[in-house]
């Protein structure tokens, strides 16, 4: 099977869709890879690297997208939908419930839209493609959380490990799934003051044998998230409902009432977010603020840290990825978690949480 791997157009994506490595499997298995000039370069591999794997370096966009099966990590963007084409099987993150005119485009195009973050494995409700990447999105949200608390870049001042005979910064994270497990581990690491808030019991049993006392563990409604958010320094968005659009828990009332220079960081943010007042940012311009509170809506966070991020999604990708390119649609009967993952096919919008989004799609 031909594989095009496009150079990632998203402002400051430098993760890759296929590493050297994953060429180099793919092209012992008889396929062959056409790997957009420089598409790697971000993440630390050079062209060289593609062709001592035994891809072939290609030119344009138009090269890489010209082929049967597309492996990217970030959603087409509009300058190219033009790529897209009936028949064609693009194996990438989607998060459609966020993006309307995408879906439109892949429904109208039709092609087969295979979206990493819903591919489950039945019965399990794992997802996962997702967690590799959810799990540097929950470390990073810290990192970076810490760093707009500096007061240069415009927070409060607060150091989240605090120092002795000075308490420590808050943090409070919604949602306890591995993005809010992630951001609890590093916030925890600092020093900080950490609470959780989930809906889960068990949820909440597992994280309680996992930090004891250190985590305050909290069963979420609005009474236990209002108190909570006022008095947060750091505010972390890591809700989760696989396919859907994210529920609002924070309205904008609630961040009015938060400490002036606090920080949010919605990791949500690329299934439409979890806080009201937060929109898609990008890592030129992460922030802004909003109600006297910066707000950090970087939906593609991973892209930070291309070297990792490629490798460890690469890690889970490959063998899908390999199936696909063995099997073509037949991997799709073979493997009910990769079927799964299927949100576009033949014109149509198949994913039902996805179809739930956009009913009138349908």
């Amino acid at each position: 099977m031909d594989i095009g791997v496009p150079k990632e157009t998203k402002d400051q994506e430098f993760r890759v869709g296929l590493s050297p490595s994953s060429v180099r499997v793919l092209k012992e298995s008889g396929h062959n890879i056409f790997v957009e000039t420089q598409a790697g370069e971000g993440a630390g591999f050079t062209d060289d690297d593609y062709r001592n794997s035994g891809a072939e370096i290609v030119p344009t966009p138009e090269a890489a997208w010209n082929r049967e099966l597309v492996v990217k990590v970030k959603e087409p963007l509009a300058t190219e939908y033009k790529f897209l084409q009936k028949e064609q099987v693009l194996f990438t993150y989607l998060h459609l419930a966020a993006h309307r005119d995408l879906t439109e485009h892949l429904i109208n195009s039709g092609v087969c839209a295979i979206a990493y973050e819903t591919v489950e494995q039945p019965g399990t409700n794992k997802l996962p493609l997702l967690t590799p990447m959810s799990i540097i999105a929950g470390r990073l949200a810290v990192q970076f959380g810490a760093r707009f608390l500096e007061r240069q870049q415009g927070g409060r001042g607060v150091l989240l490990g605090g120092v002795p005979g000075v308490q420590p910064g808050r943090v409070v994270i919604l949602g306890g799934g591995v993005v809010g497990t992630e951001a609890a581990k590093i916030a925890v690491g600092m020093g900080a003051s950490v609470q959780i808030l989930d809906v889960n019991v068990e949820r909440l049993s597992y994280l309680e044998t996992l930090f004891g006392s250190r985590v305050e563990l909290l069963y979420s409604n609005s009474a236990h998230i209002e108190a909570a958010v006022r008095e947060a320094d750091l505010l972390i968005g890591a809700v989760l409902v696989p396919g859907r659009k994210a529920p609002i828990l924070v309205s904008r009332e609630l961040v009015k009432q938060m400490q002036p220079g606090s920080v949010i960081a919605d990791v949500a943010v690329d299934q439409g977010g979890c806080i009201e007042t937060v929109h898609p940012t990008s890592h030129t311009n992460p922030v802004y603020v909003e109600e006297g509170v910066l707000h950090y809506g970087v939906p593609n966070m991973p892209g930070a840290v291309p070297w990792t991020a490629t490798q460890a999604l690469n890690n889970s990708t490959l063998p899908y990825v390999v199936q696909l390119a063995n099997q073509g649609m037949e991997a799709l009967k073979n493997n009910p978690a990769l079927a799964k993952g299927v949100n576009v096919q033949n014109h149509r919008l198949v994913h039902p949480a996805v179809q739930e989004v956009f009913p009138d799609l349908v």
